[in-house]
């Protein structure tokens, strides 16, 4: 097999925008495997949001990520050389092992992949962390109750796709905000939400209202900014809202609330949340998603980058909202 693996270091902090300089594109020697030791050659590469707060070097709820070291995220692969007797060659693998073509595990970190009938990919984005986050934050947090109105912002994206879906079996009215009259054409006609709201036509608060006459009762919020100003004037008394992301502010941008008093005028539950702070519900939530892409009764939708070198330029895209659906990395 090749002794040399590519990878993409972080070598400065962003300073706002984030920038192709930051990143540096290296080769490294593989070194011989030690007894105990995992190879796998990863197939897919995760790029998600939070990786931008990780690029930071403040306080926050993660360590920030090195500088001049393997930038991180998840990875889907095959087992191309094993001393380990938990993995066989030829096995598929979900790991951490960041932006490179190789990573090597002493195993303890790996998760054993079926890709009979649910694609690999997939594990990264609707039968991953992206679903889980949904899953999560609707279940635990939002807990919707048939009949109710619910909104999600990041409508077209990987969570927020599995979000609307997984609110409408429950009998929800599911209303989407995403950017542009593609991403909302989809929402509405392949992920069956009720409507869905263009945030780039600047006409959110009225079109909120129009959406949803009667209020909102549960919002799952991803964005952060003007969208959740505008959706804490819809909000009904003792509403909830999962706080999973708030990309508006991921260049350091400051997001104060414009009303915040409407918090306590309507005694709204708000909860933020990191998903990997509750492993305990990962095994059920993963079995019921995986279930349902497997029967294809949860619709997803991924943007591929081809390549290695591809994966600063599509992270940048990320943040700026020019990906459709989950962001991969196609590395073989």
């Amino acid at each position: 097999m090749t002794e040399i693996n590519h990878q993409i270091l972080l070598v400065s902090r962003p300073e706002g925008e984030v920038e192709a300089a930051n990143f540096k594109l290296v080769e490294t020697p593989l070194a011989p495997l030690q007894d105990g030791e995992v190879r796998v050659r990863n197939h897919f590469l995760s790029l998600d949001p939070y990786m931008r707060g990780r690029m930071n070097e403040s306080k926050s709820y993660a360590s920030p990520q090195p500088l001049n070291e393997v930038m991180i995220g998840a990875t889907v692969g095959r087992v191309v050389e094993s001393k380990n007797t938990r993995y066989q060659v030829g096995d598929k693998v979900a790991g951490f092992f960041g932006w490179q073509e190789f990573g090597t595990s002493d195993g303890s970190a790996l998760r054993k992949l079926d890709d009979t009938h649910i694609p690999l990919s997939a594990y990264l984005g609707v039968v991953g962390m992206p679903g889980v986050t949904a899953w999560y934050g609707l279940n635990r947090i939002i807990v919707p109750k048939a009949g109710e109105t619910l909104a999600v912002s990041a409508a077209s994206g990987a969570v927020g796709g599995v979000v609307g879906q997984l609110a409408k079996a429950k009998g929800c009215r599911v209303i989407g905000i995403a950017g542009g009259a593609d991403k909302c054409r989809y929402v509405v006609e392949e992920l069956g939400f009720d409507a869905c709201i263009d945030y780039k036509q600047d006409n959110l608060h009225d079109d909120l209202k129009a959406a949803a006459p009667k209020g909102v009762d549960g919002y799952f919020e991803n964005v952060g900014g003007p969208v959740l100003d505008a959706m804490l004037a819809r909000m009904n008394a003792f509403g909830r809202i999962a706080l999973c992301g708030m990309i508006a502010g991921y260049n350091g941008q400051p997001m104060p609330l414009k009303s915040p008093q409407l918090l306590l005028v309507s005694r709204l539950k708000l909860e933020g949340f990191i998903v990997s702070e509750h492993m305990e519900v990962w095994p059920e939530a993963l079995a019921e998603l995986g279930g349902l892409v497997a029967q294809k009764r949860l619709k997803y939708r991924e943007s591929v980058a081809e390549g290695l070198a591809s994966a600063p330029e599509a992270f940048m895209g990320l943040l700026k909202g020019r990906n459709f659906g989950k962001q991969i990395v196609k590395l073989v």
